[in-house]
């Protein structure tokens, strides 16, 4: 265990991730995105390391953007924000778990939101409990979830990325199936028990085999957009008056001004 922040635990050809920050929810902070990265990096230099299995500690997968600080940046001057280093760190977590040459697997325990439901999706598998929750409500704040769309226009289709990107509801973990954003669900106490059997069954493959796969899979998708475009666009609308109304909205429990 490296970082308090990201337990690394091998067990055989497993590599487990624990998102280390159960008080807060697991949300990305600053250092945590640091640690993520960290920890991805010393699974793919590990020979002995065959398949990375990311997970949460406590109730909760992932809430998503670090609401302290992001609350915090709402009072830096527009020349002096963080938000493009911010927006730029995470687009390069993101990318670094989605190419990364080794099978990746979400165990999600809890819920993924925002940010969080962006770690799931750029893994290549994805199980999870069925008391989770997914959604990205980025616009009901003003901010723009740039960054997960074409990772989740991957796995669930256009349609099923448009309700949940326009109307901010969150789904649980049944209809998360049906479309296609996870590919099973299994009860609580089974979710490390089929995470083993699901790294087993990778092992099998041989390295380089897998690593070509993942290349091809990565040049067939219909992804196009650089990662700094998608920081980019994640990034300009944090500093609109619209999204700095909406999200000093959410932290004093208002509606936004645009609300009916």
């Amino acid at each position: 265990m490296t970082d308090h922040l990201v337990l690394y635990e091998q067990h055989g050809p497993m590599a487990v991730l624990t998102l280390n920050r159960p008080d807060k929810r697991n949300a990305l902070s600053r250092a945590l995105i640091a640690a993520i990265g960290k920890a991805f990096e010393r699974a793919r230099d590990d020979d002995a390391v065959r398949c990375v299995v990311l997970t949460g500690a406590g109730p909760t997968f992932c809430a998503g953007m670090d609401l302290a600080e992001l609350q915090e940046s709402l009072d830096t001057p527009k020349e002096q924000s963080p938000v493009w280093d911010d927006a730029t760190r995470l687009a390069q977590a993101y990318d670094l778990i989605y190419t990364l040459p080794k099978p990746t697997l979400a165990a999600v325990q809890g819920s993924a939101v925002a940010g969080g439901a962006g770690l799931a999706t750029v893994c290549d598998l994805a199980i999870t409990v069925p008391e989770a929750k997914f959604g990205y409500p980025e616009v009901r704040r003003g901010l723009v979830a740039a960054m997960v769309m074409p990772h989740l226009m991957r796995h669930a289709g256009e349609r099923a990325a448009r309700w949940l990107l326009l109307t901010g509801e969150l789904i649980d973990a049944a209809e998360a199936f049906r479309i296609g954003l996870v590919n099973e669900v299994v009860p609580a106490d089974r979710l490390r028990g089929r995470a083993e059997e699901i790294a087993r069954m990778f092992a099998v493959g041989g390295p380089q085999a897998l690593a070509k796969t993942k290349e091809f899979l990565r040049r067939f998708s219909k992804q196009a957009t650089s990662i700094e475009e998608c920081a980019r666009g994640s990034a300009e609308p944090r500093l609109t008056d619209e999204c700095q109304q909406g999200l000093r909205a959410f932290f004093e429990k208002r509606k936004a001004p645009w609300e009916a």
